[in-house]
Parts: structure tokens; sequence; C-alpha cells
């Protein structure tokens, strides 16, 4: 449908956003962003010719949902200034976009928005969406003009979804107390919540992360003890069962299934030593069948690698799911390199998920470990809300405590630890090397916010008044000082640090190139040792590294370099 290498000719960046054919198929919508600062143009493709349709729309978010009619089409505006996902336009093919039509402006600063379309393809949403609320308004896909109706009126601290098939809507929602989430459902002409019924009660042991309608079945998305887990529930009779996937660590997720009247539910699969796989599960006869692997080059057999899940004790005795993979024949006896990975914010769970990449590492003797911090949502939305706000030093902390307990169990020694994390994941690495930073021989800091204070207090930086309820409002003195205590720009001292190398992209519209430029130059003022520390600027690339299958394999290649280097490993 779309040559995004012929699209990138002639570009140093090029991402594509969006992909979306019109309902009859004739059409392809897309989003396109040269620049990397993630503003879309949004582009009209018709696939019968391939010839593009002179319709262009600028500074988007490169989302768009097409109304049933295949020639109206709605999208998201961002602000100028801020890059906030904030204006719902809807606009006719044919028509010029400045006579595009307003369908909802979000006032609050704090919210950003998306769209969707619900399974049955009667309703388009759209989703007013913070850390800690959501709003979900609908419009008929027939009728684009419509009137546009709130689902349920937000509240603070009401997070909820919506999905439509067969006349019942179905809200995935955390009401009433249900931080893990629950299941409902309601009459397509009664949404109040008065009508709400349950269908998935709330378990406090048990996320509900998401779930899949069919005519004659549900699929529920759970974490259970850290792990994902598919959950089949039968329509007709209640009765439930769930997929075996035979790993002790691994992650298995809902893929896209638009035919709501079948029995095959079709699922991805992946481990850290099991490619990624799409499957599809045949949820009457309960057989599966593998549609597609990835393929590895050079010889790639898993028989050869072994995964474990392990626990580390944190300081205030929480229990801290670690996974690890090495190559077999490794000998614990505290001499392996080891690279340490983990993120912990904003609820993302770090996923053990398979990494082509990470193999060459493995061959050359080192241990690859994710450390399931708080801060994600791995064990839970409590797991979350622990690593948050004025509980953020639970995650680094929590690192801290991994990297101690792989060491004392003889995975690795601090000589050849090495950290790495991205974004929110950087100011991590920022945090653990001010805070205990002989625990590591190298550290890796992409993309890394670190200057929290200072990007939190400046409202026209993109994304800052939307994670107000992730950092804190540094205008209120107690979120500013616990900010201050762990930010890592400020938190620079006189003291021994790692190696470090320290990469960024000059377009990054996430965290802005200077936050990092301005650590590492405080930190090669005060620092007392005389380890390496490398500060890379990608001059063509965002928030995201480099566009192109090769100039994203030479950013791994530097950071495996750098690690390779300081082990004196030459091969």
């Amino acid at each position: 449908m779309l040559d995004v290498n012929l699209l990138a000719e002639g570009h140093e960046f090029t991402s594509v956003s969006g992909a979306s054919p019109s309902p009859d198929n004739n059409l392809l919508a897309y989003g396109i962003d040269h620049v990397s600062r993630r503003q879309y143009t949004l582009q009209f493709r018709d696939m019968n010719s391939g010839e593009l349709l002179p319709d262009n729309i600028l500074n988007t978010t490169g989302q768009t949902v097409w109304a049933a009619d295949s020639k109206t089409v709605f999208y998201i505006s961002k602000d100028p200034e801020t890059l906030r996902a904030a204006t719902v336009m809807m606009h006719v093919l044919g028509t010029p976009s400045s006579e595009d039509k307003v369908v909802y402006n979000e006032d609050d600063e704090t919210f950003s928005v998306y769209l969707g379309k619900t399974k049955s393809k009667k309703y388009i949403t759209i989703v007013s969406d913070q850390t800690l609320t959501t709003e979900v308004r609908l419009i008929e896909a027939e009728n684009p003009a419509g009137t546009v109706k709130v689902f349920e009126p937000r509240r603070v601290d009401h997070l909820y979804s919506v999905e439509h098939l067969n006349g019942t809507f179905y809200i995935q929602t955390n009401a009433d107390g249900a931080k893990n989430f629950k299941l409902m459902s309601c009459p397509e002409n009664r949404t109040g919540m008065a009508s709400w019924k349950e269908v998935i009660p709330h378990r406090p042991d048990v996320l509900l992360q998401n779930f899949e309608v069919f005519d004659n079945y549900i699929v529920a998305n759970e974490r259970i003890k850290g792990l994902t887990n598919l959950r089949i529930i039968s329509l007709a009779d209640k009765s439930e069962h769930f997929l075996d996937f035979g790993e002790e660590t691994y992650t298995a997720g809902i893929s896209i299934n638009p035919n709501a009247n079948t029995t095959l539910l079709r699922y991805s699969y992946s481990s850290l030593t099991t490619p990624n796989s799409v499957y599809d599960y045949d949820m009457a006869a309960r057989t599966k069948t593998l549609l597609k692997q990835d393929s590895v080059l050079g010889g790639f057999d898993k028989d050869n690698y072994e995964t474990k899940r392990l626990w580390a004790t944190a300081a205030d005795g929480t229990q801290i799911p670690v996974s690890l993979v090495y190559r077999k024949g490794f000998t614990q006896d505290g001499t392996a390199p080891m690279l340490l990975y983990a993120y912990g914010s904003y609820g993302s769970s770090t996923n053990p998920s398979f990494r082509a990449n990470i193999i060459s590492l493995l061959d050359r003797g080192f241990v690859y470990a994710i450390a399931h911090i708080r801060g994600g949502s791995e064990m839970g939305r409590q797991w979350y809300e622990d690593g948050k706000l004025l509980k953020k030093i639970n995650t680094f902390t929590d690192f801290n405590d991994c990297a101690r307990f792989l060491i004392n169990e003889k995975y690795t020694s601090a000589e050849h630890l090495y950290a790495m994390g991205g974004s929110a994941g950087g100011l991590l690495m920022g945090a653990v090397a001010n805070m205990e930073p002989e625990l590591y021989n190298g550290i890796i800091a992409q993309v890394p916010f670190v200057d929290v204070v200072s990007t939190m207090i400046d409202e026209t930086i993109p994304l800052t008044t939307f994670e107000w309820d992730e950092w804190g409002d540094p205008r209120k003195q107690e979120y500013y000082d616990y900010m201050l205590s762990y930010s890592p720009y400020d938190q620079v001292k006189a003291q021994d640090y790692p190696n470090m190398l320290v990469t960024t992209g000059y377009w990054d519209s996430q965290v802005q190139y200077w936050e990092p430029a301005k650590w590492v130059a405080k930190l090669r003022e005060m620092k007392t040792d005389d380890n390496i520390l490398i500060l890379d600027i990608n001059m063509t690339a965002g928030h995201g590294g480099a566009s192109g299958r090769f100039e994203r394999l030479k950013t791994t290649a530097l950071e495996y370099a750098f690690m390779l280097d300081l082990e004196g490993i030459r091969k």
C-alpha cells in the first residue's frame, strides 16, 4: 500500500504514522514527518492508481479515523507551541483544509486527545486522556456532522475505555475502587453508570490491561505476578480458560482482530529466547496455529540460551521481579558482564520480549537483565502508583537494589555491570548514577529526561502540563522540593561517576536536546574521576532515534562498542 523507502528518498529522516485505509478500501490516509518533531502532515493516496490526492494537512498527530462515507476523516491538530494533541478536526476530501470543522477542543491543558473507532464500526471515539482521568465522546460514523455525545462525564481519578458490539457497550473502568480495573457492560441506549453491569470483577492481584470482544467470546489480557495472560471467556456458558505458553518468562498480547463473527483469536507472543510470533488460536477447538515468526540471521538457535525469572528484595522488603537471559555455559561466578535495563514510569510495563540485537551480546558472554521496577505496572496499578509523584524515589532504589542483588548472586560484579535506560528511563540512569555510582562500570542514558524541575516548571515545553500528575507540579512547594531531591542535573556532585554514554537527538520534542547537554556539561565540571563521558547528538533525529534500519543499527553499534571496549572484548 505504501513504499516508505520511496517516501524517504532525499530526506535524512522519515517517519510514517497512522496508515488507515478508507472503509471502501480505495484510499489510504497516513501521516508523514521528515523532521522528527512528531508533527505529521496528513496525506491521502488512491490505492488503485497510486496517485497522491491534493489534500495536505499540516501539524497533526498523524492519526486519522474515517467516517462511513469514505470521504470524511477526523484528525487531531497539535498546539503549535506545546505540541499538545488538543483539537479534533473534521476534513472532507476535496475541500481546503482551511475549511475544516472543529469537532472538539480540549481546553484543559493537562489533557490530550486521541481518536478511535469501535469494533462495530458504528462509533468514532474521541478520548480525552490524562494520567488520572479519561473522558470518552462518541460520534456516529454514519453521521459525521452529527452530535458529539459524552459517554460518561470526567471526574478525577476515573479511568475508563469503551468498546461497542452487537448493541452493547463494554467499559473497562477503575470506578468504585477497582484499582486494577474491571469490565462492565451496558445497553446501547442506556450508558449511565447506573446501567453498568459487571462482566469481569475487580481482583486485587490481577491487572486487567485490555480486552477484545467477539460475538461469542471475550478475551481478557491480564497481568498476574508480572506476566501477561490471555483469558478466554465464553459468552454462552461463562466457562473460561487460559492459553498455555510454556515458558518461565514471556510476553503475549491481543493482536488486531477486526472480525467479531469468528472463533479465531489472533495474538502475539515473544520471550527473551523466542522471536516475535503471531498465532491464530481457535477459542472453540483450543488449538493454535503459528502464522509468522520473525527470522533471525546468523544461525540463531533458541536452545543455546537460557532464561530465568528472579526476585530481588528492595530496601522496604518489596519483591522486585527480574528477567534475565544468557548463553548456556554461563558461569555464575561474578566475572560475566551484564547489561541491566529498566524504564519504570507512566505505568508502562517492560515486557521480557525478544530483541535480536541482544543475541550478539549474549554470544560475547554478556547476561541481559530487565529490572521490573516500581513505576511500571508489572505487578498491578499499585506498582505504578508506588513509583510516581512523592514515591518516585522507589523507582531508583529498586533499580539499585536489583543491581546489588545480581552482584551478590554472582551473575555479574560492579566491575562488569552496565545500566541502560531511555527517556524517563534516562532519568533513572541519571538518578542511580548520582545515588550509587559504585555499582556500575558503565551507564548508557538514551535521550534522558534529566532536568526535571526546570522542564516541569516551563509550561511552554511540550508535554509539561500533561505530566504534572506523573512527576508533580513544581509550583507547589512539596513537589518542588521532592523533585529537586532526585533530579539528575540538580543532584550532580563532586564524586566519582561510572563510564557514561549519553545520547540525544537535535529535533527531540519530548526531551529537548539541551537537557542532556547541560547535564553532561555539569558532570564534566564536577566529577572527580577520569572515566569516559561521551555526549552523542544525532543532528537529524528526534526522541525516537534515527529513522531507517541501518541508521538505527549504527546507534546500537555505538552503545555496544562503548561496553565492549570497556570489557576489552575485541570481537
